[in-house]
């Protein structure tokens, strides 16, 4: 009952199905609600007690075509709507991480835009330029708001929220939060006062 009063009946049955279904295709997770679409599955580590929202996109492509897993998922991660998880060379999102709805997350990019002689010209295609790739850490008890890209090359520390239509290009320290696009850090935790303090 408690279900049909906060899901409505269609819902609670739909719901009932998505069980089902995790049971059946993903037990070690708690909920994928579906369409789910995984890409290229033995190159992924889903974790234990993944929770997903409808229309969640994992996929990887491992550079090197190795047997290890490039896309690795902590324990007790949840993910909300939409939310889009590509690897080809390292993505690893630790443990009970907070996603919001539509989120992408990339380890790497169509072409090199360094500024040196390894740059892509803008007259290649830009699907015919290589792939580059740099590594992605999200490490554990972190919370990503809503729309937040995060680019290849960038570690976010421990217990640090990112804040809704955020871009991450660079690394952010531990319990820290940081908005905006490009993202900085404008509070800290400070373990001795027990707030987040302005930076």
């Amino acid at each position: 009952m408690q279900l049909i009063s906060k899901y409505g009946l269609l819902g609670t049955i739909r719901m009932i199905c998505f069980v089902l279904r995790t049971k059946l295709f993903y037990s070690k997770s708690r909920l994928i609600r579906f369409p789910f679409e995984i890409r290229n599955k033995k190159y992924i580590d889903l974790g234990i007690g993944l929770t997903t929202g409808i229309g969640c996109r994992l996929e990887a492509y491992p550079l090197d075509e190795s047997s290890n897993k490039c896309l690795t998922l902590g324990n007790n991660i949840e993910m909300n709507d939409y939310v889009h998880i590509t690897a080809v060379k390292d993505v690893r999102i630790g443990n009970d991480v907070l996603l919001a709805s539509k989120i992408y997350i990339s380890d790497c990019a169509h072409g090199n835009y360094s500024g040196t002689d390894l740059d892509d010209s803008p007259l290649t295609p830009p699907n015919s330029r290589p792939l580059v790739a740099k590594p992605v850490i999200i490490e554990d008890n972190v919370w990503i708001g809503e729309f937040v890209s995060i680019l290849p090359g960038v570690t976010i520390g421990k217990g640090s929220i990112i804040g809704t239509m955020s871009v991450v290009t660079k690394d952010i320290p531990a319990y820290c939060i940081a908005v905006g696009s490009p993202a900085r850090v404008i509070k800290k935790y400070n373990f001795e006062t027990k707030h987040w303090e302005k930076v």
